[in-house]
């Protein structure tokens, strides 16, 4: 037996509960893992609130990261007693996640833990670090360089944006960040903010084209504030989207796009290639200021996960939440 969060669905409807789980129960993979740390994020949230559609199938144990220990491999790849990591890949939403004590995997969906972290560090930075970290080698790859001019960052005080701040600025970035917590400013700005502003500055309907300001962007609400985001990149910046907490829409225009020349890049960290996972974890290892990361999350065992979520989808959650699913 093993504790883990179940979400279960009968005639009332979903309800999420920690419970103790029969080992026979884990879902078929090639790797089972003894867990260490996972961690809390939005769509978690929504798993575990039934706020959205995230469950595909019942019963799941939620958690879309996980950081653990290999006990049993079928995998050529991992032996027992190797340390692994995973982001994304569905688990959560239609295979067993990593808010329990144990997990069986598909074994291709891992990948080996830096050696710069420790599993609490590497999900302090998680799936919303590693989305964070590929939207910044976007930037670059499409030639947004420090010189440029300022990146702006939305929802700056959330899980994607304090990492995102805090490899901006290490890499000399001006970062520019977007909150509509102002008594966070402070924290923004130890992250390396050079400026804060209040997401209610781009929360309503713009303009097809504003000044012209921001050299690229990092994301993470979607609607009005990516359309406003947008209408205001200069000549050729890039914006890199990875989220939607803000809506699914766009309302926006093909202004910015054909007149100046802007590229907006989507970001995909679930399915995202084991080439460009590794490269991205790497990356973190060296443009990542690891003292930061005490910043960054809060520590909460596995009883605190059902009663925070609802917390976190409210927005009342500062950066990041790892969960030690043996506290």
């Amino acid at each position: 037996m093993f504790k883990g969060i179940l979400i279960e669905k009968d005639e009332a409807g979903c309800h999420a509960t920690l419970k103790d789980i029969d080992e026979s129960q884990l879902p078929d993979g090639d790797v089972t893992i003894r867990v260490s740390h996972s961690t809390l994020n939005y769509k978690d949230g929504l798993a575990i609130t039934s706020r959205g559609p995230v469950v595909r199938k019942f019963p799941m144990v939620p958690g879309i990261d996980l950081v653990g220990v290999v006990e049993h491999s079928r995998h050529v790849e991992y032996q027992a007693g190797d340390q692994v990591l995973l982001n994304g890949w569905g688990v959560g939403e239609q295979h067993w996640g990593g808010l329990a004590q144990k997990a069986c995997l598909n074994g291709d969906w891992l990948v080996p833990l830096p050696a710069q972290f420790t599993p609490q560090q590497a999900m302090a930075i998680g799936t919303a670090g590693y989305t964070a970290m590929l939207c910044v080698l976007a930037l670059e790859r499409l030639g947004v360089t420090p010189g440029k001019g300022e990146i702006v960052v939305t929802a700056a005080a959330g899980g994607v944006g304090s990492v995102a701040i805090a490899v901006l600025s290490k890499l000399g970035y001006t970062v520019v960040g977007v909150t509509g917590r102002l008594e966070e400013a402070d924290y923004v700005m130890r992250l390396g903010a050079a400026q804060v502003l209040d997401r209610r500055e781009f929360s309503s309907p713009g303009k097809p084209l504003a000044r012209e300001r921001w050299a690229g962007a990092v994301d993470v609400v979607g609607s009005h504030t990516l359309a406003n985001i947008c209408a205001g990149t200069r000549y050729r910046g890039v914006v890199a989207a990875c989220g939607l907490a803000g809506g699914m829409d766009f309302p926006a225009t093909v202004a910015p796009f054909i007149l100046r020349g802007v590229t907006l890049v989507g970001i995909d960290s679930v399915l995202c290639t084991r080439a460009d996972r590794l490269l991205a974890w790497k990356r973190l290892g060296t443009d990542l200021d690891i003292s930061k990361l005490s910043l960054i999350f809060n520590e909460i065992g596995l009883a605190e996960v059902v009663p925070l979520a609802t917390k976190l989808l409210d927005g009342q959650l500062r950066g990041r939440v790892v969960v030690n699913v043996n506290a």
